[in-house]
């Protein structure tokens, strides 16, 4: 279980970023950070990271607190970040080194072929696409099997059809070993699809507004009246983070006035 603890976050400068995030995250569950600019998404992903540490609390994964950045954690970018001086198949296999050369090939080989790009394998970074050096980069970061798949908005450079193409490559990833995964993104629709739960946070500091739950089965119908209804109480929630001056009780889940799970 992935458990931030009554995180805050304040910077030397006096910027409040965080205010009291108390949050579990069950193993193998998916989570979805939506909120306005301003409300710590990205803070509070590099805080389970530990690319950055809270001012006060605590995130630890499995009981082990996460101090720095943390070998059962992974992390995609909003950026691909492929080294240009290795290839496909050694940007994939970075990190790998304490496997034997055959199995480390094999979980490679098998990591392109899930995404659909068997036989880039010895390819340069710069001879992909964007969607597929984005692959790439998720693919990197799920070979290794974490415990925990951390996500800052991984598909907001993409066009439309390349970003719902790989968010199916992302499901199909993540089925595979079911890993905790926390996405950060300012899309609702990529929340309802991918999350079983979608966190709003409000801004000003970043604290807990809604917690809603997406129950809806999976694979999820983009146009089934279930997921337009889910979008809807989500994006209500969103709307109410950004226009009221603080939640009922801040830092604490509340559950928004149109709430209810899918």
């Amino acid at each position: 279980m992935l458990k931030i603890d009554q995180i805050c976050k304040t910077y030397p400068n006096g910027t409040h970023a965080l205010e009291r995030i108390e949050l579990d995250v069950n193993e193998g569950e998916i989570v979805a950070l939506v909120g306005g600019s301003g409300c710590g998404k990205t803070t509070l992903l590099r805080m389970i990271s530990g690319l950055e540490r809270p001012s006060r609390g605590a995130v630890s994964l499995d009981g082990d607190v996460i101090e720095a950045p943390h070998p059962a954690v992974g992390i995609v970018f909003q950026e691909a970040r492929l080294l240009p001086w290795l290839t496909v198949s050694e940007n994939i296999a970075f990190g790998l080194d304490h496997l034997p050369k055959a199995q480390r090939d094999k979980r490679v080989d098998e990591a392109l072929l899930r995404v659909g790009l068997s036989g880039y394998g010895q390819r340069w970074p710069r001879e992909l696409s964007g969607g597929q050096a984005q692959r790439v980069s998720i693919v990197r970061a799920l070979v290794a099997q974490p415990k925990a798949l951390l996500l800052d908005e991984p598909f907001s450079a993409l066009d439309a059809l390349t970003r719902a193409s790989l968010q199916d490559h992302l499901l199909g990833l993540w089925d595979a070993h079911r890993p905790t995964m926390v996405l950060v993104t300012h899309d609702v629709e990529e929340a309802v699809l991918l999350a079983d739960r979608a966190i709003v946070l409000q801004p000003r500091p970043g604290r807990i507004f809604a917690d809603i739950p997406i129950e809806l089965p999976r694979p999820r119908d983009r146009l089934s009246p279930e997921f337009a209804e889910a979008k809807r109480v989500v994006m209500n929630a969103l709307d109410g983070s950004l226009s009221q001056p603080s939640p009922a009780k801040a830092g604490r889940a509340t559950q928004p006035s149109a709430g209810g799970s899918f």
